[in-house]
């Protein structure tokens, strides 16, 4: 590995660890910055040596030093994903404005993924936020026009906006939440409307092969609700490396 692409993974790997923060406490409401992290178990302040992004878990064997309780790999595995997204994101784009916008937009992807997978909500903040930020970028980061982002905004927003209000009309019960429309717009405003209808085509793909899987190994049946926002985010990921060439496949 060149020096470069090690440091991109370093410094994925930091900004790892900062969204596992995130992860925690947006949901909860609390400070991102204040107080420090501690053990969720017995509240004790942990020191650096235990906060190095996936070594400290490693070498503490996955357990607290205090109090013995397990903690959870969801830490390493959001650090080495932040780490891989990193390294392939400025490998990409450059380590350089673009570079740093679209890994901003693939942190909060990463951050939206658990935070759904755990509460089944998409926090505004992140969402709202993403909106306003991915079309400011637009203008002067971003290899896509103001008005792609804001026609990405509006037609992602507005196609799951009119998929939401159908799926409630024909069963009578919600099957999109608001926070999956906020996305689908944070979506558009950073990959444009052309990209936009391939995170739907693609998300729409991988939410159903999941609930095809979920019902042949018995584990629930399609009427219970999965949440949508993991979906959307991995589609997202996978049209910002590859959305040119999807379009160019289906003849765009």
């Amino acid at each position: 590995m060149e020096w470069n692409n090690l440091f991109y993974v370093l410094l994925g790997a930091i900004v790892g660890s900062f969204l596992n923060v995130c992860i925690v406490r947006l949901p909860r409401e609390e400070s991102i910055l204040f107080p420090r992290s501690r053990c969720r178990a017995c509240q004790t302040p942990l020191p650096f040596f235990d906060l190095i992004p996936i070594v400290s878990y490693l070498w503490l064997w996955g357990r607290c030093r205090y109090c013995d309780e397990r903690i959870s790999p969801e830490y390493p595995i959001v650090e080495g994903l932040t780490a891989f997204f990193a390294w392939v994101t400025f490998d990409e784009f450059g380590f350089n404005a673009t570079g740093i916008s679209y890994f901003f937009f693939i942190s909060s992807l990463i951050v939206v993924t658990f935070i759904d997978l755990h509460h089944r909500i998409i926090p505004d903040t992140i969402s709202i936020g993403g909106i306003v930020l991915g079309f400011l970028l637009s203008f002067y980061f971003l290899p896509i026009h103001y008005l792609d982002s804001l026609f990405g905004i509006l037609l992602g927003g507005g196609l799951l906006l009119l998929l939401a209000y159908g799926y409630f009309k024909a069963p009578k019960r919600e099957g999109m939440g608001g926070g999956d429309i906020k996305l689908a717009a944070m979506i558009g405003a950073y990959l444009g409307y052309k990209n936009i209808f391939v995170v739907l085509m693609v998300s729409s793909v991988l939410g159903s092969l999941w609930g095809l899987s979920l019902v042949l190994f018995k584990k629930q049946n399609l009427k219970q609700a999965i949440p949508y926002g993991p979906f959307l985010a991995a589609a997202a990921a996978i049209t910002l490396f590859y959305g040119e060439h999807i379009l160019y496949f289906l003849g765009y």
